[in-house]
């Protein structure tokens, strides 16, 4: 019976070790895929924010990373790219992350004009519920147009919540603490540039990997 047991156990052993070697050799041999479907789906996102008719500088040349915990969600380093158009500031593409989405962090790139408008914001990666959550994608439904246009008249401005807590931003049925979450990271980014632009100004520039 022990000697079963014993080459039960091993077995079991032999079996889990393989798994995780497949797992690993799997994360490794796609992890460059990843990088650049993230790296693509991110140029997207920055032309739909911050269009060619914003800039004639490249992008990728106004760029500087910034981490704050308070602001950004993370004290990760996040990129901000800047449009620079006849040497004059145009606006800003910030990544930015809502921590406390209902399944996880949210990743996201807000757009914010030089007047301090919204040109937009999307989403870059999520772990949401499919069919409730979820509909924080463009693909799913429209909701993140609402911030299209909008700006933030300081910290005590009613308007930056979702209904359920007196705001305008239209919450999903079932699924509150997403869209609770993503008006909570859009907000901050906002007050991060119209009251802390210095921490834009001393951000380190992007490394060439960017």
């Amino acid at each position: 019976m022990f000697a079963m047991m014993r080459r039960n156990g091993l077995t079991l052993a032999a079996f889990a070790l393989a798994c995780t070697a497949f797992v690993a050799v799997t994360h490794s041999l796609t992890r460059d895929t990843i990088v650049e479907q993230e790296q693509a789906q991110l140029l997207l996102v920055l032309n739909e924010l911050l269009p060619a008719d914003t800039h004639d500088e490249a992008l990728f040349e106004h760029c500087v990373l910034l981490g704050n915990e308070q602001y950004l969600g993370t004290s990760e380093a996040l990129p901000v790219f800047a449009a620079v158009k006849g040497g004059e500031h145009q606006g800003y593409a910030i990544e930015t992350i809502a921590p406390d989405g209902y399944s996880g962090a949210i990743k996201l790139v807000v757009g914010v004009q030089a007047d301090g408008r919204l040109s937009g914001v999307r989403v870059l990666n999520h772990n949401e519920t499919p069919g409730l959550g979820d509909k924080i994608e463009l693909k799913k439904s429209a909701w993140l147009l609402s911030f299209d246009g909008m700006e933030l008249l300081g910290e005590d401005d009613a308007r930056w919540a979702v209904r359920n807590d007196g705001g305008q931003f239209d919450a999903f049925t079932g699924a509150t603490i997403t869209p609770r979450a993503v008006v909570k990271a859009v907000r901050n980014v906002l007050l991060l540039v119209s009251q802390h632009p210095e921490l834009l100004a001393q951000a380190p520039r992007c490394g060439a990997s960017l």
